[in-house]
């Protein structure tokens, strides 16, 4: 169990180092989210992040890639845990509440009372 697990880790290293080194020759060295720019030791803080959470989508023009920092690749990948954990909202669909307290309750029945 341990050598597959091994095996499989070297694979992906292998294939990461394969896109990475594409998108670095590809792209600046610049973080697509805020903009800080990389060089010499630093630029190993620079990550290729795929956009569609495809790690096996390579295309060769690298279209499926942008280069983040560790920062905002951390970021981009929590936001998106937390927008799947809320569920998807689909158009035209209502938002599930989570709340049981409307404080609009029986305004409609004061505002009618007024008139």
């Amino acid at each position: 169990m341990g050598q597959l697990i091994a095996e499989a880790r070297r694979s992906f290293d292998e294939r990461e180092k394969t896109y990475r080194e594409k998108a670095l020759k590809m792209f600046p060295w610049i973080c697509g989210r805020c903009g800080r720019e990389f060089s010499g030791k630093k630029l190993k803080d620079l990550t290729v992040h795929h956009k569609d959470h495809n790690h096996d989508n390579n295309p060769p023009d690298g279209s499926n890639w942008e280069l983040l920092c560790l920062y905002c690749h951390d970021n981009e990948h929590s936001r998106n845990a937390v927008a799947e954990s809320y569920g998807e909202l689909k158009p035209g669909g209502k938002q599930e509440s989570f709340t049981s307290h409307n404080p609009f309750a029986g305004l409609q029945d004061l505002l009618k009372k007024k008139k």
